[in-house]
C-alpha cells in the first residue's frame, strides 16, 4: 500500500463520516456525466459561466435553492460550507444540523457536507446534472475535499494562502501548505478518471483594498503549487476593485502572467481560466444602487473576458440573501451578458507595464529564496514579510503594506513595508496618491473601504 493510500484511509476513517468505498467512488467518477465537470463546460461553452453564492444547512433547502437557480438559468451551482465544518468541528456541525432540521430554523451558515455524507449529497448533485463548486474557506480541507469529490463536486476552491491568511488568526501556515498539497494530489488523481477536476484560487483575499500586485502574485503561487502536483485545470480569480480600468489592467496582466509562469515551469498543457467576483466589499443599503453595482460588475466581467462570473445580490447589505434574491441576480446577470456583444478590447499600456514589473519583482524574490521547494520558498517569503495580505488577521502576516485609492479610485500602495518592488515602481504608486489636507490616512482608508455605500 502506497503512502498516499494509507494517508487517505486514515483521513477518511472518521467517526462523523460514512465508510468510504474508494473502489465505488472511483467507478462513479469514471462514469460521471461530463456535464458535472466545469472543466468540460469551460471547454465546450461559448459564453461566460454564471455562478451565484448560496448555501443552507439542510438538504431540502439546498435542493430548493438549486431548483430556483436552474430556473434562473444558472451555469454553475455553489455549495457553501458552514463555519463549523470549515474549522473541522464536525461534532458541533452535527448537533446544529439536527437542530436546524427539528426547528426549521437555520442554525448553520452553510451546508455541513461531512455530516450529510457523500452518498446523500451525490443524489442531489447528479439530479441537477450541473457543475457544483465547493466554497468553504478551510485551512485543512483534506476530508472535506474527499467527501466533495465522492459526491460529484468537481470544482474545488481555495488554497493554502487564500483560505488561511484572510480567514484565520493562529492556524499554522506550514501545515496549511502540506494539507493543500494533499488536496492537489487527490484532485490530480481524480482528474485521470474522467474530465479534469478544476481548482480555483480565491482572489478576493480579505476583500479590503487589496493591491493587484499582491492578488496576482498569490494567484500565480497557488496555481503553480496546484499544477506541480498534476492538476490540469485551474482558475485564477480576482474581485471588482472599484475602478473599471484597474479591473481591466488586472485581468490583462493576470491572464498573461498566469500563462507565462505556467509555461515557464513546464505546464504548457494546463488549462487556465479567469474568474471575476462581483463587488466583495460593503454593499449599499439602497437596493436600486445595489442593482446598478451588480450590472456594472457584469459589464466589467464582459470587458475583461472572464470565463466565469460569481454573482452578488441586491440584498447583500441586509444579511444572507434568500433563494429568490439569489435566483433574481443570476437571471439579471445572464440577461446583461446576453445583450453585451462586440465590446472593444481595452488596454492601458503604461499601467500594465507597471503592474507586470511589480508582480515579476515579487515573484523573483520568492523564487530566489534558498529553500528547496516552492511551498517552502513562499512560507519563508511570508515569514520575512516580503509577501502579505492587507487587513489579514493572521499572526504571521506582516500588516505593513498600506493601501489607499487615487483620484480615479485605483487601489495604490501608500506604504510598501517589505514588499520587494522597485523604488521606481513604488514612486509611481506614490505619485498617483493625493490625500486631502483635511483627512488623516486612517480617515482616507475608511472612506476608500466604504466607496460603494
Amino acid at each position: 500500500m502506497d503512502l498516499l493510500k494509507r494517508e487517505r484511509e486514515a483521513i477518511t476513517n472518521n467517526e462523523f463520516v460514512e465508510k468510504f468505498d474508494f473502489e465505488e467512488i472511483e467507478e462513479f467518477v469514471k462514469s460521471a456525466s461530463k456535464d458535472l465537470f466545469i472543466s468540460y463546460k469551460f471547454a465546450n461553452s461559448n459564453k461566460m459561466l454564471v455562478q451565484p453564492r448560496g448555501g443552507f444547512p439542510t438538504y431540502e433547502k439546498v435542493f430548493k435553492l438549486y431548483e430556483e437557480f436552474i430556473k434562473a438559468g444558472v451555469d454553475v451551482l455553489p455549495l457553501t460550507i458552514d463555519s463549523n465544518t470549515r474549522l473541522n468541528d464536525y461534532a458541533t456541525a452535527k448537533k446544529m444540523l439536527e437542530l436546524s432540521e427539528e426547528s426549521d430554523i437555520d442554525m448553520l451558515n452553510g451546508y455541513p457536507l461531512i455530516i450529510h455524507g457523500y452518498k446523500t449529497t451525490r443524489k442531489m448533485v447528479t439530479h441537477f446534472n450541473t457543475p457544483v463548486s465547493l466554497r468553504h474557506g478551510t485551512p485543512d480541507a483534506r476530508l472535506l475535499v474527499e467527501v466533495a469529490l465522492a459526491s460529484g463536486i468537481f470544482e474545488i476552491e481555495g488554497g493554502p494562502i487564500t483560505y488561511l491568511l484572510p480567514y484565520s488568526k493562529n492556524f499554522p501556515l506550514d501545515k496549511a501548505f502540506l494539507y493543500w498539497k494533499y488536496v492537489e494530489k487527490i484532485c490530480a488523481l481524480y482528474s485521470k478518471f474522467n474530465e479534469p477536476i478544476n481548482r480555483e484560487s480565491f482572489g478576493p483575499l480579505s476583500a479590503t483594498l487589496q493591491p493587484p500586485v499582491i492578488v496576482i502574485v498569490i494567484q500565480l503561487i497557488e496555481m503553480l503549487l496546484s499544477l506541480e502536483e498534476g492538476v490540469k485545470s485551474f482558475s485564477v480569480s480576482f474581485s471588482q476593485t472599484g475602478s473599471v480600468i484597474q479591473d481591466i489592467v488586472t485581468a490583462n496582466v493576470l491572464k498573461k502572467l498566469a500563462r507565462e509562469y505556467a509555461n515557464r515551469f513546464g505546464f504548457e498543457d494546463a488549462k487556465i481560466h479567469l474568474v471575476y467576483h462581483q463587488w466583495m466589499g460593503a454593499f449599499p443599503y439602497n437596493k436600486v444602487h445595489s442593482d446598478a453595482l451588480i450590472t456594472t460588475a457584469t459589464v466589467i466581467a464582459a470587458l475583461v473576458e472572464a470565463d466565469k462570473i460569481i454573482t452578488k445580490t441586491r440584498d447583500e447589505a441586509f444579511g444572507i440573501p434568500t433563494k429568490e434574491s439569489n435566483a433574481q441576480a443570476v437571471s439579471s446577470v445572464q440577461y446583461t451578458l446576453k445583450i453585451l456583444n462586440g465590446l472593444p478590447k481595452i488596454m492601458d499600456d503604461e499601467e500594465e507595464e507597471h503592474l507586470t514589473s511589480m508582480v515579476n519583482s515579487v515573484m523573483e524574490a520568492i523564487l530566489n529564496d534558498k529553500a528547496d521547494t516552492l511551498w517552502r520558498k513562499v512560507l519563508n517569503t511570508i515569514k520575512k514579510g516580503y509577501l502579505e495580505i492587507p487587513f489579514s488577521p493572521h499572526i504571521i502576516n506582516a500588516n505593513e503594506v498600506i493601501t489607499v485609492r487615487d483620484q480615479n479610485q485605483n487601489i495604490r500602495i501608500y506604504e510598501r513595508g517589505k514588499l520587494p518592488i522597485s523604488d521606481k515602481d513604488f514612486e509611481y504608486e506614490k505619485s498617483k496618491i493625493k490625500i486631502p489636507k483635511d483627512k488623516t490616512v486612517v480617515e482616507k482608508i475608511i472612506q476608500d473601504i466604504n466607496i460603494m455605500l
